[in-house]
């Protein structure tokens, strides 16, 4: 949706016992699945997916510098829930910035796992 500005409201939470992440995301627009998705060490980091059109996945994720990565893919070691569901890879990398106040996030899709081309850009803002 090249050009579009779309609107929502996400949060992070604690599970009580601190040991998993839980994430919801909702967006103001029809084509985009509100969503919540579980992060944290589950043999390895990760990030399960489940969203209001029936899809789940399971995603690898990193720790970086200044931010954290999320990628599944045909490739990847855990692949997906729901294999063979998604005919492509994806990938999203989330930097902090003003601090902790702003998460902006870039993704990439490939059908190939060789070309990527640019997927959506998301800007996440501390509300107070």
């Amino acid at each position: 949706m090249p050009g579009i500005t779309i609107t929502g409201s996400a949060t992070f939470e604690w599970l009580e016992g601190e040991r998993f992440v839980i994430f919801r995301s909702h967006y103001e627009h029809p084509d985009l699945p509100d969503a919540v998705s579980i992060i944290g060490d589950t043999d390895g980091f990760h990030m399960h997916y489940f969203d209001s059109r029936g899809v789940y996945r399971l995603y690898e994720l990193a720790v970086v510098a200044d931010g954290w990565t999320i990628a599944i893919g045909r490739q990847s070691p855990t692949g997906s829930f729901a294999p063979g569901k998604d005919p492509f890879s994806q990938r999203i990398t989330y930097r902090f910035e003003n601090g902790d106040q702003e998460m902006s996030g870039k993704g990439q899709l490939s059908h190939d796992d060789v070309n990527w081309d640019d997927d959506l850009q998301i800007t996440y803002r501390r509300v107070s």
